[in-house]
């Protein structure tokens, strides 16, 4: 398995300590450039539920659902979260180690009160004597939490600094770029009030083993789980991912479920009142987000999307929610292309998406992500197709191309807005569009939107 080469250095393990009356949850970082000794520094008000969701996030970066048989005796290592510190959010997200299941803790300002000293994101350690501590949090002790210690060396009794060299799977590098893709076009599906929450995750079937297809069917004021599909049933596979909320759905305000309309993923977001916890869903556990190839429309972006990034980027600013509508009035541009500029950023580990309001968040993961746009075969194979001169327009048929392949020639379709139709090829016959488009049909999009380009005064 492909791996990135990558160091993580803490000033110490993460710990819940005894602070005062309470407990101090210091959560040691690596990186982020933070000039003080924390990003953040405060009390939260909602202690039992904050640090469960914690301890749920750490169960999906800790835990892979799909073990391949080659994969059966290698452990990944690679279960650190991302922590983001923002303008009025506080985000922790990781995926697990299969990277079908992405999950993310939001806490709002509600949800604590502190100091904020820096806005950046990093990584957090979380070992497993921090995790047996979340679960022993009681309601109504107090609890403080750090996020990001800036020492370089930590001397406290038997403290010392752990540094530890871990290859970095490139699916756990890919699915930060792949997911966000997904969770842009996921759909409100069905609104569960708490008490139907519980029941419908309490209900949920315990075996580990079944693979089924899975659908949910909307009934009344809530879901039922169905054998078999039905039209407008939201698919699910790997049931026991969502076993992750159940400690959770107790102090539940509601569950809105998330589906795509082509099948491929689903959205689970609880709210806690000050918080929410998302989890979301690959539609097979044997198929991480990282392999999923849907950004590739977005890495092959036209020319004046580049020219928009550098702008766009710096009207980031750590915001928590990201305004299409705003930011094309600042830039002058069009919200069509503002949101596909905030896609390409996604791609670049520069934003994130939350389904739960529809809107892109600034933070910027603490990973190269130039490599995972070197990493893409597809659009390298297709810029290539590109400067061969291998496509040709269809004179008869609009927006369609035929593409010179090394042993044949495909047919090409692209719609009014340049999107990936279908392609001739025995790629596209196998995987259609549910793995992002094949080489031929990224070449001509590329062909398409640079054509537009040139044309536009």
């Amino acid at each position: 398995m492909t791996a990135l080469s990558h160091t993580y250095q803490y000033s110490a393990p993460s710990e819940l300590v005894t602070a005062g009356r309470g407990q101090a949850l210091r959560l040691m970082t690596s990186g982020g450039g933070a000039p003080q000794p924390y990003f953040f520094e405060g009390r939260l008000l909602h202690p039992r539920p904050t640090a469960l969701a914690l301890r749920a996030l750490s169960r999906v970066v800790g835990t892979r659902f799909h073990i391949p048989p080659a994969m059966i005796h290698r452990i990944l290592m690679a279960a650190d979260p991302v922590v983001t510190c923002g303008r009025g959010m506080l985000r922790f997200e990781g995926f697990s180690g299969c990277a079908s299941t992405y999950a993310r803790v939001d806490l709002t300002p509600s949800a604590y009160e502190g100091d904020v000293a820096s806005f950046g994101t990093t990584n957090v350690d979380f070992n497993a004597p921090m995790r047996a501590a979340l679960a022993t949090v009681r309601t109504d002790e107090p609890l403080a939490l750090s996020v990001g210690h800036a020492e370089v060396v930590l001397e406290r009794g038997e403290s010392r600094v752990v540094e530890r060299k871990v290859p970095l799977p490139l699916r756990w590098l890919k699915g930060f770029a792949e997911v966000q893709a997904y969770l842009a076009r996921l759909e409100p599906f069905a609104e569960l009030s708490a008490t139907e929450a519980l029941r419908f995750l309490r209900g949920l079937p315990r075996t580990k083993t079944d693979k089924r297809p899975h659908f949910l069917v909307p009934q009344g004021r809530s879901v039922r789980l169905s054998a078999t599909p039905a039209a407008g049933a939201m698919r699910l596979t790997g049931m026991e991912r969502l076993r992750v909320l159940e400690d959770l759905a107790p102090f539940a305000k509601g569950l809105t479920l998330h589906a795509d309309p082509r099948g491929q993923a689903s959205a689970f977001v609880l709210d806690l009142g000050t918080q929410r916890f998302t989890l979301a869903l690959s539609s097979e556990v044997w198929r991480g987000f990282s392999g999923e190839g849907q950004t590739l429309t977005a890495l092959a972006q036209r020319p004046t999307v580049e020219q928009l990034l550098s702008s766009l980027r710096a009207e980031l600013r750590w915001e928590s929610v990201l305004e299409t509508a705003s930011l094309a009035g600042k830039l002058s541009s069009t919200e069509d292309l503002v949101w596909h500029g905030l896609q390409v950023l996604g791609v670049r580990g520069l934003v994130g998406f939350d389904s739960q309001v529809r809107a892109f968040f600034h933070r910027e993961l603490p990973f190269d992500f130039a490599q995972v746009e070197a990493l893409a075969p597809r659009l390298a194979a297709a810029r290539t197709l590109l400067e061969a001169g291998a496509l040709e327009a269809d004179a008869a048929v609009a927006s369609a191309y035929w593409v010179r392949g090394s042993s044949a020639t495909y047919h090409v379709r692209l719609d009014e807005g340049f999107a990936p139709v279908s392609c001739g090829c025995t790629w596209f016959a196998k995987h259609g569009l549910e793995r992002g488009p094949c080489k031929h049909l990224l070449a001509a999009q590329l062909h398409a939107t640079r054509s537009e380009d040139s044309d536009t005064p």
